[in-house]
């Protein structure tokens, strides 16, 4: 589903296909992708704060970024959270989003398509989103009282008991659809995507490493208006 550039950075060929778009997901190998001096990011506080972007740097805190201006990226940082990319192919907006637990219980992709509706007249329907590299389900066992709070999403997470395997990448791809984005639009899912725990060689991960895993960027800007 995703490519891996000699830059080591994984691009999805679907968003590729936007002469106008260029995008990235980061890996071990990926450096400090993208410059720093064209992107914006944010102080991540696992939230559902969604900052709307005008120029770089480091805009407070929150976990989710929007922009429509040409030239700058938009960027988020993961090690086991969910990165998700969103683009509107209508009004060239983007948005990058961290989806931890906490970011996802509260729904932040909603939070974000809400706030493209309301900033930039986008129709959820026109959006593509990327869902990247984070801890699914296979290595992700949570407590009783953080399952039950996804139980919306997995009805079966209701009655579920301590060492729960929660399913992140599922969950934020069903809250797209359910915030209107077209199943056949969203691209990322627990079958076909990396999982930054079993994968060594690539991606840090929190879980497997602790104090001493790196971060890695995942990014997406509009090139010219």
């Amino acid at each position: 589903m995703y490519r891996l550039d000699d830059d080591h950075v994984l691009r999805l060929p679907d968003f590729e296909t936007f002469p106008w778009l260029e995008h990235g997901f980061g890996t071990k190998r990926s450096g400090d992708w993208p410059n720093p001096l064209e992107r914006a990011t944010l102080r991540q506080k696992h939230s559902t704060r969604v900052a709307i972007i005008r120029h770089g740097g480091v805009h407070g805190d929150g976990d989710a970024l929007v922009t429509n201006k040409p030239g700058l990226y938009v960027a988020v940082k993961t090690a086991d959270c969910i990165p998700v990319l969103l683009v509107d192919v209508e009004h060239r907006a983007v948005a990058a989003v961290h989806a931890g637990w906490r970011g996802t219980a509260g729904n932040i992709v909603r939070s974000v398509i809400d706030t493209l509706v309301s900033e930039f007249h986008t129709d959820p329907s026109e959006l593509r989103a990327a869902i990247g590299p984070g801890i699914r389900k296979c290595c992700y066992a949570v407590g009783t009282d953080v399952a039950r709070q996804f139980s919306g999403w997995i009805p079966e997470l209701e009655s579920a008991g301590d060492g729960a395997m929660l399913d992140l990448t599922e969950i934020n791809r069903r809250q797209l659809i359910e915030a209107g984005v077209e199943p056949a639009h969203v691209w990322g899912d627990s079958a076909t995507g990396w999982c930054t725990r079993c994968e060594t060689e690539w991606l840090h991960s929190f879980r497997r490493d602790g104090d001493a895993a790196g971060r890695m960027h995942s990014a997406i800007r509009i090139t010219a208006a």
